[in-house]
């Protein structure tokens, strides 16, 4: 009885870490290669967590084996699921060793943000996080409780990867950092910031968009003058600072650019999505912000496709599965792979570029990497070069 009792209490301690500033309710398998949980960023606002030691893992004081943390975009599209199942985690959606998986190069650390998107939560609607700076604190609020706690985690440098609108949340996630080390908060080394198909210039972008698809022959004169007297539309907005205006205009060129190129796949523009009915049927309901979230969704729903699952298996693996490995997933938190409710709380924030950001962490030694697809229309390559 005695060592029931011993063990009772050790998977408590397990479970739940009252940290100094945060609660941290921690869990890992066996051999410690993978720890999962949550950090209450807030009051009543939990970001969740899962870390992946690598088993390639080498000792080189020269050369100190990386962390990357994964960040998705949407926002709200979860990294813990795409980024981790659908991207570059061990296993894919088939529960399957992944050979290329990111393991190999470093550990990788996934966090569904910002709140309320996959397994985070809130528990109250007012707390989704409302602008970039305040899904940033979350994050820096997160890196503090595990860094400071975990001396393991402090002998790596940190490596952010973003996809998508995660570059915003990247760039001014490695400010905070860089501030928060220098005032003792943080026990971290930043080791640089990965920029992979990022909405850092959003304006940039949407005039590219037209001239790009006319060269590819996707789009007539009509369509580009359609297509540029809207991105000038969104210029003005901008320049006005009507940021929310800015986002539907978005959302207007997206949906022009549909109907002039015979629905263009806007991540592969050698292929049409005619067959995409989520979005044709949003657009007729007049969701607009909900169409252009679908096509992010549904172009990494086709990642998992690709791996042998349907649309909809990811969210049935999360919830099933998966659900029951991680044990502390609350009972009222049901999985999704996007997050409507943290796409829309960020909408003021969707259209503002985050340029100036790159720009200082350039000036502050910081190495910054940009890649872009090449058959990308959100995110241009040539656009990818320039920025």
């Amino acid at each position: 009885m005695e060592k029931l009792h011993a063990s009772v209490l050790a998977l408590v301690f397990l479970l739940v870490i009252l940290f100094q500033e945060g609660l941290v309710t921690c869990m890992k398998n066996e051999d410690g290669s993978e720890e999962w949980g949550y950090v209450q960023v807030r009051p009543k606002a939990h970001l969740f967590w899962w870390l992946y030691r690598s088993p390639y893992r080498v000792e080189n004081p020269s050369k100190p084996w990386p962390i990357i943390l994964w960040l998705q975009g949407g926002p709200g599209s979860s990294g813990v699921g795409f980024g981790n199942f659908g991207e570059v985690g061990p296993l894919d959606a088939n529960l399957k060793p992944r050979n290329f998986t990111w393991l190999r190069k470093a550990d990788l650390l996934f966090v569904d943000n910002p709140v309320g998107t996959g397994y985070s939560y809130v528990e109250d609607s007012n707390l989704y996080a409302k602008t970039d700076e305040e899904a940033t604190t979350d994050l820096t609020t997160l890196l503090v409780e595990l860094y400071n706690n975990d001396a393991s985690l402090q002998k790596s440098p940190l490596f952010i990867v973003a996809e998508s609108y995660g570059g915003k949340f990247a760039v001014a996630l490695a400010l905070s950092a860089l501030k928060a080390i220098q005032h003792g908060t943080l026990k971290l080394t930043l080791g640089g910031v990965v920029l992979g198909d990022t909405w850092i210039s959003p304006e940039d972008f949407v005039f590219s968009w037209g001239p790009l698809l006319k060269d590819l022959s996707r789009i007539d004169d009509n369509g580009l003058q359609k297509a540029n007297s809207i991105a000038e539309r969104i210029k003005q907005q901008l320049e006005a600072g009507q940021f929310v205006d800015a986002t539907y205009s978005w959302a207007d060129l997206e949906n022009e650019i549909a109907a002039s190129s015979n629905n263009v796949d806007f991540y592969n523009f050698l292929q049409d999505s005619k067959s995409d009915s989520d979005t044709l049927n949003a657009m007729e309901l007049g969701l607009f912000k909900e169409v252009s979230m679908m096509r992010y969704s549904k172009y990494l729903s086709s990642k998992t496709s690709y791996l042998g699952s349907e649309d909809d298996d990811l969210e049935r693996l999360l919830n099933g599965v998966i659900r029951k490995k991680l044990k502390i997933i609350p009972e009222n938190v049901t999985y999704a792979v996007q997050s409507l409710d943290a796409f829309e709380s960020l909408v003021p924030d969707f259209m503002k570029p985050r340029i100036s950001e790159v720009d200082e962490l350039l000036a502050l030694g910081v190495n910054v990497t940009v890649y872009s697809g090449q058959v990308s229309v959100p995110f241009p390559n040539t656009d990818g070069r320039r920025l």
